[in-house]
């Protein structure tokens, strides 16, 4: 088996392709970091209400959610587009 010997120049090289390579995944990235579904805690911390009135929410028909098992997930997209919708300009 033959022997191979790495010189600081090829570590060098080694590190900034890596760098290279991790930039390119970081950029990406979508929504940077954001979630895409949210759960009922999230989405209560987000707008600021009880489990109540995240239920009366979703009774009501005002926010979409999906559940799978007993954990009820939201789409962190349509949350923020309904509070667009929803939007009052009092100018």
């Amino acid at each position: 088996m033959a022997t191979q010997v790495l010189t600081t120049d090829d570590l060098y090289e080694f590190k900034t392709q890596l760098f290279e390579e991790l930039k390119k995944l970081m950029d990406n990235k979508p929504q940077s970091g954001k979630k895409k579904y949210l759960k009922s805690s999230e989405v209560m911390e987000m707008l600021q209400v009880s489990p109540g009135t995240l239920q009366n929410l979703r009774i009501n028909g005002t926010l979409p959610y999906s559940k799978i098992g007993g954990i009820i997930f939201y789409d962190a997209e349509e949350i923020n587009l309904i509070m667009k919708e929803n939007r009052i300009d009092n100018r």
